[in-house]
């Protein structure tokens, strides 16, 4: 390939050159499928949607989610007034990115349009590729459908008129970004103030985009100001800012803000900036204890600043090498500098900020390290729009709020993603290397039309979008196509193979963009910028294996083959490693790919200023039927399949199965080892017989051989097993791929709960010696929202509503294992139990728990101290209603469920009981009262200390009976997996929250936290 044109060829739709008649749409079986989403928590009916069209192939849960997010649902020229079809969808995006290249003039001939469209269309079906949510939303609407929209104040680049211009309505051009990085001056009121900053940040997070800034320019609390008087300093508009951000997420949108705040190490309120979150964490649990809500969007993070962002701190070099050597010199300061009052420079210990910002990280995952001279050792384009080499505003000084996206000030990136996986055929072994580059270079084409037609919230951004025009292509289901091959996550083989397919995606990127250039010019600022692109260039080169030499046989062309600019050794790809794995073909495509990009782009330049980041993908992971998202590990061995008739269906990861089969096990040894992973017992608990699955660990399963167990390790331990991927497996992965990308890596390092300050010191100074950008820690149980559990959080909580007809029957067989409907057991003789008091508003109530011989809770008594009231009365009506429902053997877990969350008064705090501490009403008490009985704390505002170990006790206030030896204490329920932020989804209030780089995914609905 030499030309542009040779892009333009089919791979996957050979099949239409031989017949005319068919379309890239025959070569798909279609199905109809029904789409019902509702809240979890308030039973809202979200999406109702029948007889949708999707390839057959499509999961139930990727229907919802396209249907659901990315589905037009108003306007659209049909009998329906909504999209009904994939078919539509992928034809509107793909028509308006083939009609945007061919304005350009990358497109030709009808021919390349033809083909450009079969091939795009095809994959994005096949589930290959997908842009971000920003696409998916916009592009084509006006194209496809004739909706243009409100003028919103979008702006772009003519080049005709060689100006910015107002875009003249919402949907003739296309609003692909969602990821910006904003500068801030050090000034109240006019362009880039702080002023301005509360209007930009608003207008972004309004449309659902993040929003990156760099806020050292922001002068310190203290010092002067130019009118007389001093400033009230950088924490105070920083905390304005967080509450603007708090504001517009509860003012509509869906979800929070995402939004990323940056700090240089060397300013003076740093330690401000550090311990902020920490400190505003310990008011949270405070203010849980005395009663309030903790969920994330509960009343105590409310009260609360600093909760509408991530926080990271830009070291330098010169500071991480002051800490490196803490061991040999304890004492080695900093200086501090004001930012235009030198009379606040001071100077402070680096063992203080140090120990100061692990401890912060450690307790609450925030602030981040962010290394800011490795960040600018590999930036393309230092130089700027002006010239000025290294300015302060021309280096990369923040990232967007997940972490990928780092380059100039007030610029954009719009990302997409390949997903890997299915590009592995299971059955030959092979992965299809041409294929997969063949994808990339169409990706790469849809991005860079994405720029030609998009549009921009900001002139700023408008212009330096049109003059850098940085694309952001990475990866998806990384860790699917590991464990099928057999490679651990953390191991040498894995990341041999996913710094090489990334690395062949990001050289054949630039190669692409520079076919580009030779076509229609690099991009506006290339040649103010070349020499120190080149440079980058060879640097990503070096990693990739590739041996510059004399290129040519030209001694002006002649390079040595030691990384230039840089203070650290990168981890270079070891193509060794790739040919005893029998992957040579993967090693000579990234040799090649990076050949061929330096010595193109040499002559021709580039397109696109950057071509690759590494972004979290949720909720396009699900659109892809993904396994795992990005380059993260699998959560879990359990998965839960949503059914077309509504409800789930509890399976093993499909993807181990595969993986067990091409490690040469045998069938019934497979099924063995499935039926051990998926272990369920018969429990029967208070009358109540049903099927619990034990805890989905893969450890102890018979046939499994040892040395097969770290194939199948997760990011967290699975259930009783004590196996998870180590720290450092997921700090040399992104060190490893790092060398390799235009951009960062959005991933998050997950440490168990027994992790000390010492081990993140430790995890972070490694990062920064490996030429990590940047990173995130997250230790389980660091945060005080609530837990998420690697199981689905009550299994019995299931709504019937949602169950198959079969399930149905299923479900009532079940209900009738062990329960004697006509018989009412009456409690007889002495009985014990447990006094809970407790004290709503003025009104004290005693609810009292009585257990039968056989240990099962029979009576329940609420008592009152209003005596001759009414609600005393209501309240032994009450009592001798669930009593009675306990001795005819109603399950008290489902009185609990039906007495959960009622409202009346009185209701609010509650005092007296050490657990609860905020009801709804009476019932809503009573209701906790019966889980806690049961072991289950969950509901409670205030857990015991040790709740959610292995085998935890809990004991009530009878510990024994003294007439029958019999022990009435009670477990509680065991909780596994991660702790995270925000538990709950904002979309539609499920529990099943993951952490997905550095934000979060919804595993219900696909929403997200960041701007992916």
């Amino acid at each position: 390939m030499n030309s542009i044109k040779d892009l333009f060829k089919r791979y996957y739709t050979k099949e239409l050159e031989t017949n005319s008649a068919k379309t890239v749409f025959d070569l798909f079986r279609w199905k109809k499928v029904d789409i019902f989403l509702k809240d979890h928590k308030t039973d809202k009916v979200l999406v109702d949607m029948k007889d949708l069209e999707f390839p057959e192939h499509y999961s139930q849960t990727a229907c919802d989610i396209i249907a659901s997010k990315y589905f037009r649902r108003a306007g659209i020229p049909n009998e329906l007034g909504y999209e009904d079809s994939m078919k539509s969808v992928a034809d509107r995006m793909v028509n308006f990115w083939r009609e945007a290249l061919k304005d350009e003039g990358i497109i030709k001939t009808e021919e390349e349009s033809s083909i450009f469209y079969d091939e795009c269309v095809y994959a994005l079906l096949n589930q290959m590729y997908a842009p971000n949510s920003p696409q998916w939303f916009n592009t084509g609407l006006s194209l496809s459908y004739g909706i243009k929209g409100a003028k919103q104040a979008n702006y772009y680049y003519d080049e005709k008129e060689d100006k910015i211009v107002e875009s003249p309505d919402n949907y003739t051009r296309t609003q692909a970004s969602a990821c910006f990085i904003l500068s801030i001056e050090d000034k109240l009121l006019g362009p880039h103030s702080i002023s301005d900053q509360y209007v930009t940040e608003t207008k972004l997070f309004k449309g659902g985009s993040g929003t990156g800034t760099n806020f050292s320019t922001i002068r310190a609390r203290g010092e002067k100001l130019s009118g007389g008087g001093v400033s009230s300093g950088l924490m105070s508009f920083l905390k304005g800012l967080d509450r603007n951000a708090g504001a517009i997420k509860s003012g509509g949108t869906t979800r929070r803000a995402a939004k990323m705040v940056c700090l240089d190490v060397d300013h003076p309120e740093i330690m401000d900036f550090i311990t902020w979150k920490a400190k505003e964490e310990n008011k949270v649990r405070a203010l849980g204890k005395m009663g309030y809500d903790m969920d994330i969007d509960g009343e105590a993070y409310e009260t609360v600043s600093g909760q509408n962002s991530n926080n990271s701190i830009r070291f330098s070099d010169y500071f991480m090498k002051k800490v490196d050597n803490l061991d040999k010199n304890p004492d080695e300061t900093i200086e501090l500098k004001g930012r235009v009052d030198s009379r606040l420079n001071k100077t402070a210990k680096v063992s203080d900020i140090w120990e100061a910002f692990n401890s912060s990280a450690w307790s609450c995952a925030d602030p981040a390290p962010q290394f800011d001279d490795t960040f600018n050792a590999w930036h393309t384009c230092p130089a700027g729009e002006d010239g000025v080499f290294n300015a302060p505003y021309n280096r990369i000084n923040s990232t967007n709020p997940c972490g990928e996206y780092a380059f100039l000030d007030d610029s954009s990136c719009n990302l997409a993603s390949i997903n890997v996986y299915k590009f592995y055929d299971i059955n030959s072994g092979k992965f299809d290397v041409n294929g997969y580059l063949h994808v990339v270079g169409l990706v790469q084409l849809i991005l860079e039309a994405s720029i030609h037609w998009g549009q921009f919230p900001i002139e700023d951004i408008a212009r330096k979008t049109y003059l850098f025009r940085a694309t952001g292509l990475g990866v998806a289901n990384i860790a699917s196509l590991f464990m099928v091959m057999g490679y651990p996550y953390d191991s040498e083989e894995a990341r041999a193979l996913a710094s090489a397919l990334i690395g062949s995606l990001s050289g054949h990127s630039y190669y692409v963009s520079s076919l580009m250039a030779k076509e229609v010019g690099s991009f506006e600022k290339f040649e103010i910028n070349k020499l120190h692109m080149l440079r980058v260039i060879r640097n990503h080169a070096r990693a990739a294996g590739v041996k510059l030499g004399a290129l040519n046989n030209s001694t002006e062309n002649s390079y040595a083959e030691e990384f230039e600019g840089l203070n650290y050794e990168p981890l270079k790809v070891d193509h060794d490693l790739l040919k005893r794995e029998g992957l040579s073909d993967i090693s000579n495509s990234l040799k090649n790919s990076w050949l061929k990009a330096f010595e193109s782009g040499s002559h021709y330049g580039y397109r696109n200023a950057q071509v690759s980041v590494i972004a979290p993908t949720g909720t396009i992971s699900f659109a892809m039927d993904c396994a795992a998202t990005s380059i993260e590990p699998f959560f879990s061995h359990i998965v839960y399949k949503k059914l077309s008739g509504g409800g789930m269906l509890t399976i093993i990861n499909p993807v181990i199965t595969v993986a067990l089969k091409k490690l040469g096990y045998t069938k019934d040894e497979i099924e063995d080892i499935l039926n051990y992973v998926l272990e369920k017992e018969t429990v029967t608990e208070n009358g109540f017989t049903y099927e619990k699955i034990l805890d989905g660990k893969i450890e102890g399963a018979p046939h499994l051989k040892e040395e097969h167990l770290p194939i199948f390790d997760t990011s967290n331990r699975c259930g009783s097993g004590e196996r998870y991927i180590s720290p450092m497996g997921h700090v040399l992965m992104v060190a490893s791929i790092t060398p390799l990308i235009s951009g960062a890596i959005s991933k998050t390092v997950n440490l168990p709960k027994t992790a000390t300050v010492q081990d993140f010191e430790n995890v972070i100074l490694a990062s920064w010696k490996l030429g990590i950008k940047g990173i995130t820690l997250y230790r389980d149980s660091s945060k005080a929202a609530q837990p998420l559990n690697v199981t689905l959080s009550d299994a019995k909580d299931s709504k019937l509503e949602n169950l198959t007809y079969k399930q149905l029957l299923a479900k009532a067989k079940e209900l009738q294992k062990g329960i004697k409907y006509s018989r009412r057991d009456k409690p007889i003789g002495i009985r014990r139990g447990t006094t809970h008091p407790a004290q709503i508003d003025d009104v004290k109530i005693y609810t009292t728990v009585n257990r039968g011989q056989n240990g099962e809770i029979s009576e329940i008594y609420i008592t009152t101290d209003r005596e001759g009231t009414i609600i005393t009365g209501l309240l032994n009506s009450l009592s001798k209603s669930i009593s009675v429902m306990l001795q005819y053997h109603v399950p008290p877990q489902d009185i609990a469920r039906m007495l959960r969350g009622q409202k009346y008064e009185p209701y609010g705090f509650v005092q007296k009981h050490p657990y609860i501490k905020n009801v709804s009403s009476i019932s809503d008490l009573i209701s906790k009262v019966i889980d806690i009985e049961l072991g289950d704390f969950s509901r409670c505002q205030v857990k015991p200390e040790n709740y959610g170990e292995d085998a935890v006790t809990v004991t009530t206030e009878i510990k024994s009976d003294s007439t029958n030896n019999r022990d009435t204490s009670f477990k509680t329920q065991k909780v596994d997996g991660e702790r995270v932020y925000g538990a709950t989804c904002p979309t539609c209030s499920s529990s099943r929250m993951v952490r997905n780089g550095t934000c979060m995914v919804c595993l219900d609905c696909g929403s997200t936290t960041g701007c992916s």
